[in-house]
Protein backbone atom coordinates (compact mmCIF):
# COMPACT_ATOMS: atom_id res chain seq x y z
CA UNK A 1 0.00 0.00 0.00
CA UNK A 2 0.86 3.40 -0.57
CA UNK A 3 -0.17 5.44 2.48
CA UNK A 4 2.52 7.06 2.90
CA UNK A 5 1.25 9.10 -0.10
CA UNK A 6 -1.54 11.23 -0.54
CA UNK A 7 -3.72 10.30 -3.07
CA UNK A 8 -3.29 13.59 -5.05
CA UNK A 9 0.54 12.47 -5.41
CA UNK A 10 -0.75 8.79 -6.26
CA UNK A 11 -2.66 10.10 -8.98
CA UNK A 12 0.11 12.63 -10.36
CA UNK A 13 3.09 9.51 -10.94
CA UNK A 14 0.17 7.38 -12.19
CA UNK A 15 -0.03 9.98 -14.84
CA UNK A 16 3.74 10.69 -15.15
CA UNK A 17 4.53 7.18 -15.86
CA UNK A 18 1.94 6.71 -18.11
CA UNK A 19 3.06 9.94 -20.24
CA UNK A 20 6.54 8.62 -20.20
CA UNK A 21 5.41 5.48 -21.99
CA UNK A 22 4.11 6.95 -24.55
CA UNK A 23 7.41 9.33 -24.42
CA UNK A 24 5.85 12.20 -23.38
CA UNK A 25 6.48 14.49 -20.23
CA UNK A 26 4.21 17.68 -21.25
CA UNK A 27 2.56 18.78 -18.10
CA UNK A 28 -0.29 19.75 -20.06
CA UNK A 29 -0.69 16.10 -20.95
CA UNK A 30 0.14 14.69 -17.60
CA UNK A 31 -3.10 16.87 -16.06
CA UNK A 32 -5.13 15.78 -18.32
CA UNK A 33 -4.90 12.28 -17.79
CA UNK A 34 -4.24 12.53 -14.06
CA UNK A 35 -7.57 11.98 -12.05
CA UNK A 36 -6.75 14.97 -10.11
CA UNK A 37 -6.34 18.79 -10.51
CA UNK A 38 -2.82 19.08 -11.08
CA UNK A 39 -1.98 22.48 -9.55
CA UNK A 40 1.17 23.86 -9.08
CA UNK A 41 1.39 23.28 -5.81
CA UNK A 42 0.86 19.65 -6.11
CA UNK A 43 3.49 19.48 -8.74
CA UNK A 44 6.04 21.34 -5.94
CA UNK A 45 5.25 19.27 -3.43
CA UNK A 46 6.05 15.92 -5.55
CA UNK A 47 9.56 18.15 -6.59
CA UNK A 48 9.95 18.53 -2.72
CA UNK A 49 9.43 14.61 -1.93
CA UNK A 50 11.56 13.78 -4.68
CA UNK A 51 9.69 11.65 -6.80
CA UNK A 52 9.24 14.58 -9.70
CA UNK A 53 11.85 17.35 -11.30
CA UNK A 54 11.96 19.35 -13.89
CA UNK A 55 14.31 19.82 -16.82
CA UNK A 56 15.28 22.90 -18.36
CA UNK A 57 12.17 22.75 -20.97
CA UNK A 58 9.89 22.76 -18.16
CA UNK A 59 9.08 19.15 -18.77
CA UNK A 60 8.07 16.73 -16.26
CA UNK A 61 10.54 13.81 -15.02
CA UNK A 62 10.12 10.62 -12.66
CA UNK A 63 13.22 10.91 -10.27
CA UNK A 64 14.48 7.71 -9.60
CA UNK A 65 12.58 7.33 -6.56
CA UNK A 66 9.64 8.45 -8.14
CA UNK A 67 9.92 5.92 -10.91
CA UNK A 68 10.16 3.11 -8.22
CA UNK A 69 7.18 4.31 -6.21
CA UNK A 70 4.97 4.72 -9.45
CA UNK A 71 6.40 1.35 -10.75
CA UNK A 72 5.14 -0.17 -7.41
CA UNK A 73 1.75 1.50 -7.95
CA UNK A 74 1.20 0.87 -11.60
CA UNK A 75 2.09 -2.86 -11.07
CA UNK A 76 -0.88 -2.85 -8.65
CA UNK A 77 -3.45 -0.50 -10.70
CA UNK A 78 -2.88 -2.86 -13.82
CA UNK A 79 -2.96 -6.50 -11.94
CA UNK A 80 -5.62 -5.25 -10.14
CA UNK A 81 -7.54 -4.63 -13.43
CA UNK A 82 -6.17 -8.03 -15.15
CA UNK A 83 -8.06 -9.83 -11.69
CA UNK A 84 -11.58 -7.33 -11.80
CA UNK A 85 -11.52 -8.38 -15.77
CA UNK A 86 -9.79 -12.05 -15.80
CA UNK A 87 -11.49 -13.58 -12.47
CA UNK A 88 -14.31 -10.74 -11.97
CA UNK A 89 -15.79 -10.86 -15.63
CA UNK A 90 -16.46 -6.91 -15.06
CA UNK A 91 -15.73 -5.16 -18.37
CA UNK A 92 -12.84 -2.75 -19.52
CA UNK A 93 -14.70 -0.22 -18.69
CA UNK A 94 -15.94 -1.15 -15.43
CA UNK A 95 -12.77 -2.27 -14.40
CA UNK A 96 -10.74 1.10 -13.83
CA UNK A 97 -12.89 2.16 -10.96
CA UNK A 98 -13.06 -1.18 -9.01
CA UNK A 99 -9.23 -1.30 -9.88
CA UNK A 100 -8.48 2.09 -8.90
CA UNK A 101 -10.04 0.97 -5.25
CA UNK A 102 -8.20 -2.64 -5.50
CA UNK A 103 -4.90 -0.90 -5.62
CA UNK A 104 -5.25 0.42 -2.38
CA UNK A 105 -5.45 -2.25 -0.72
CA UNK A 106 -3.00 -4.16 -2.18
CA UNK A 107 0.22 -5.40 0.18
CA UNK A 108 3.23 -6.54 -1.74
CA UNK A 109 2.90 -9.66 -0.87
CA UNK A 110 -1.10 -9.71 -1.88
CA UNK A 111 0.16 -7.89 -5.04
CA UNK A 112 2.90 -11.23 -5.64
CA UNK A 113 0.23 -13.83 -4.46
CA UNK A 114 -2.47 -12.25 -7.49
CA UNK A 115 0.19 -11.77 -9.80
CA UNK A 116 1.20 -15.27 -9.39
CA UNK A 117 -2.40 -16.46 -9.21
CA UNK A 118 -3.06 -15.16 -12.99
CA UNK A 119 0.32 -16.40 -14.16
CA UNK A 120 2.69 -13.74 -14.26
CA UNK A 121 0.58 -11.36 -16.91
CA UNK A 122 2.90 -9.29 -19.32
CA UNK A 123 0.21 -6.72 -20.35
CA UNK A 124 -3.36 -5.73 -18.47
CA UNK A 125 -6.95 -5.51 -20.31
CA UNK A 126 -5.52 -2.40 -22.36
CA UNK A 127 -2.33 -3.54 -23.19
CA UNK A 128 0.22 -1.71 -20.95
CA UNK A 129 3.10 -3.30 -20.14
CA UNK A 130 2.72 -4.40 -16.43
CA UNK A 131 6.21 -4.10 -14.29
CA UNK A 132 7.83 -7.23 -13.30
CA UNK A 133 7.51 -8.12 -9.64
CA UNK A 134 10.34 -10.21 -8.12
CA UNK A 135 7.60 -13.48 -7.66
CA UNK A 136 7.77 -12.85 -12.11
CA UNK A 137 11.77 -12.93 -11.50
CA UNK A 138 12.00 -15.49 -8.97
CA UNK A 139 9.56 -18.02 -11.25
CA UNK A 140 10.23 -16.64 -14.66
CA UNK A 141 11.45 -19.97 -15.88
CA UNK A 142 7.92 -21.65 -14.22
CA UNK A 143 5.61 -18.89 -15.56
CA UNK A 144 3.52 -20.70 -17.91
CA UNK A 145 3.17 -23.87 -15.35
CA UNK A 146 1.02 -21.79 -12.63
CA UNK A 147 -1.71 -20.73 -14.26
CA UNK A 148 -3.05 -21.20 -17.80
CA UNK A 149 -5.95 -21.44 -19.77
CA UNK A 150 -6.58 -25.31 -20.46
CA UNK A 151 -6.68 -25.18 -24.24
CA UNK A 152 -2.86 -24.35 -23.56
CA UNK A 153 -2.14 -27.78 -21.71
CA UNK A 154 -0.93 -30.81 -23.53
CA UNK A 155 -3.17 -34.10 -24.29
CA UNK A 156 -3.05 -36.09 -21.33
CA UNK A 157 -2.24 -33.57 -18.85
CA UNK A 158 -3.93 -33.05 -15.60
CA UNK A 159 -4.29 -29.76 -13.97
CA UNK A 160 -6.96 -28.17 -10.96
CA UNK A 161 -9.49 -25.58 -12.05
CA UNK A 162 -8.61 -22.34 -11.10
CA UNK A 163 -11.26 -20.46 -12.23
CA UNK A 164 -13.35 -19.62 -14.85
CA UNK A 165 -13.13 -15.91 -16.54
CA UNK A 166 -16.72 -14.89 -15.27
CA UNK A 167 -17.44 -12.43 -18.19
CA UNK A 168 -20.16 -15.06 -19.82
CA UNK A 169 -22.48 -15.95 -16.73
CA UNK A 170 -24.56 -18.64 -18.61
CA UNK A 171 -21.71 -20.10 -19.90
CA UNK A 172 -20.67 -20.33 -15.94
CA UNK A 173 -23.74 -22.03 -14.80
CA UNK A 174 -23.68 -23.90 -17.94
CA UNK A 175 -19.87 -25.44 -17.39
CA UNK A 176 -20.54 -25.66 -13.25
CA UNK A 177 -23.71 -27.99 -13.94
CA UNK A 178 -21.08 -30.16 -16.04
CA UNK A 179 -18.72 -29.90 -13.11
CA UNK A 180 -16.60 -27.67 -14.08
CA UNK A 181 -15.53 -25.33 -10.86
CA UNK A 182 -12.85 -24.14 -8.92
CA UNK A 183 -10.84 -27.18 -6.84
CA UNK A 184 -11.81 -29.85 -9.46
CA UNK A 185 -9.03 -32.10 -11.03
CA UNK A 186 -9.24 -32.26 -15.05
CA UNK A 187 -7.35 -34.00 -17.50
CA UNK A 188 -7.00 -32.99 -21.40
CA UNK A 189 -8.26 -36.28 -23.46
CA UNK A 190 -7.57 -34.84 -26.84
CA UNK A 191 -7.45 -31.29 -29.12
CA UNK A 192 -8.80 -32.42 -31.80
CA UNK A 193 -10.65 -32.65 -33.80
CA UNK A 194 -12.81 -31.18 -30.98
CA UNK A 195 -11.28 -30.08 -27.17
CA UNK A 196 -12.15 -32.96 -25.12
CA UNK A 197 -11.67 -33.18 -21.10
CA UNK A 198 -12.37 -35.25 -18.58
CA UNK A 199 -13.77 -34.07 -15.20
CA UNK A 200 -13.88 -36.90 -12.93
CA UNK A 201 -16.04 -39.85 -14.30
CA UNK A 202 -17.60 -37.56 -16.79
CA UNK A 203 -15.51 -36.48 -20.73
CA UNK A 204 -16.67 -33.13 -22.17
CA UNK A 205 -16.13 -31.56 -25.10
CA UNK A 206 -15.71 -28.21 -24.91
CA UNK A 207 -15.62 -25.34 -27.68
CA UNK A 208 -12.11 -23.58 -28.16
CA UNK A 209 -13.27 -20.42 -26.96
CA UNK A 210 -15.21 -21.63 -23.99
CA UNK A 211 -11.90 -23.68 -23.31
CA UNK A 212 -9.84 -20.50 -23.57
CA UNK A 213 -11.89 -18.84 -20.57
CA UNK A 214 -11.65 -21.69 -18.04
CA UNK A 215 -7.54 -21.31 -16.08
CA UNK A 216 -6.11 -24.15 -14.77
CA UNK A 217 -2.89 -24.69 -12.13
CA UNK A 218 -0.97 -26.97 -13.77
CA UNK A 219 0.39 -29.88 -11.78
CA UNK A 220 4.21 -30.25 -11.75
Amino acid sequence: MHNWLSQDIVEVLESVWSNEERGSADVEEISIEAKTEVTEELLAECEREGYLMRTSAGEIKLTPLGRQTAREIIRRHRLAERLVVDVLGMTLEESEADACEFEHFLARGVTDAICTLLGHPRFCPHNHPIPEGDCCRQVEDQINSLVTSIDRLEVGEQAQIAYVSAANFPRIRKLSSFGITPGIPVKVQQKFPSFVVQCDETQIALERDIARDIYVWRKS
